[in-house]
């Protein structure tokens, strides 16, 4: 596999250490502000200050996966499973083109039977039709082989986010239940086959993990340069009272506070190692303090996704607690990019160079 070592976490890229990483992670007070102000500026000289819309439509709970942490996790009988129906899928598409968004983005369980991938690559190729061509497309599905995802990209589909969630080989294997369908290694693999298969590749990392320590967060971010994302969806971790992670960390899980000033910071340095790459304000934010995400924007995310999932399924679609099913009023109306697909400035002059 190619692309394999650009993903492995040992690799070193650029001038940033570790150490130096981890110092601007540890910054609190008026150099935390200060930080925040830099990631903003970083951005505005980057990619500009306009935020674009990524409409979210949460596809299936189904899932093959038993993530620790995960509140749609296999084995969580607590939870109402469904999925969508294509009617349905299509009708939040044209919901978002007609709004003026420049994208949606397809996110489900993880799910590898032969209907499941027939019936994304039918949706990939109708959303395609239905907007002219005129909506990006971004899949979060999972770990697939690597036909598939050249299958879905031939269809349509544009990025794809598939988050690492850890970089840390030993914290990845506490966080995940130890068999056959949970491997760090194939996780990296996977990460590489998208590359291959042509797609702005995103990942990102849960930000508060119980164990996790500031120089492994650091390490994150220089993982995500090192593998050269074009993307990233990072945020603070927060707990799914249904999951074994919650009910057996304790006391090791960090405050949330900590949790939501760590994520700003992390978004905010990950803007300064990476000026051109786009990254989401996310959920998880929003549900520590109401405007997070907003409050994201301004530390230099440039991404954000308005839930378009009816309604009566977002109630089952709870990765973790206190998840919002609205968007934040108070995000920045004047600076949204309507009609335009922002894609990564970085992939952009990655395939002008060839």
């Amino acid at each position: 596999m190619q692309n394999y070592q650009k993903f492995h976490p040992n690799r070193t890229d650029g001038s940033w250490t570790g150490e130096e990483v981890a110092g601007m992670l540890s910054l609190r007070g008026a150099e935390m502000e200060a930080l925040l102000v830099r990631g903003a500026a970083v951005r505005d000289g980057a990619v500009g200050e306009g935020v674009y819309l990524r409409g979210l439509i949460e596809y299936s709970n189904v899932c093959r996966k038993d993530c620790l942490y995960c509140g749609i996790r296999r084995s969580n009988d607590r939870t109402a499973r469904y999925t969508l129906t294509e009617a349905e899928v299509l009708e939040c598409a044209r919901t978002a083109w007609e709004a003026g968004y420049g994208s949606v983005v397809i996110q489900g369980g993880e799910n590898q039977l032969p209907e499941h991938v027939r019936t994304i690559e039918r949706l990939v190729r109708e959303i395609g039709s239905l907007s002219g061509g005129e909506l990006g497309i971004t899949l979060s599905l999972g770990e697939q082989s690597a036909e598939v995802y050249r299958r879905w990209f031939e269809a349509g589909a544009h990025r794809y986010l598939l988050r690492i969630e850890t970089s840390d080989r030993d914290l990845y294997g506490r966080i995940h239940p130890a068999d056959a369908t949970h491997s760090y290694d194939t996780r990296l693999r996977a990460l590489g086959d998208l590359r291959d298969a042509g797609y702005q590749v995103g990942t990102g990392v849960m930000i508060g993990l119980p164990g996790q320590t500031v120089e492994m967060l650091a390490r994150d971010l220089l993982f995500m340069r090192a593998a050269d994302i074009d993307m990233c969806g990072m945020g603070p971790y927060v707990e799914s009272a249904a999951t074994p992670l919650a009910r057996d960390a304790g006391a090791e899980i960090p405050p949330l506070r900590w949790r939501y000033d760590m994520a700003l910071k992390m978004v905010a340095a990950l803007r300064i190692l990476m000026p051109d790459i786009n990254i989401a304000a996310t959920t998880a934010l929003q549900a520590i303090e109401p405007g997070g995400r907003a409050r994201a924007l301004k530390a230099g995310a440039n991404v954000i996704m308005p839930n378009l999932t009816p309604h009566r399924y977002r109630g089952d679609y709870f990765l973790y607690d206190n998840k919002p099913l609205a968007m934040d009023s108070a995000l920045p109306e004047e600076h949204i990019r309507y009609g335009e697909r922002g894609d990564s400035r970085r992939f952009i002059r990655r395939s002008e160079r060839g």
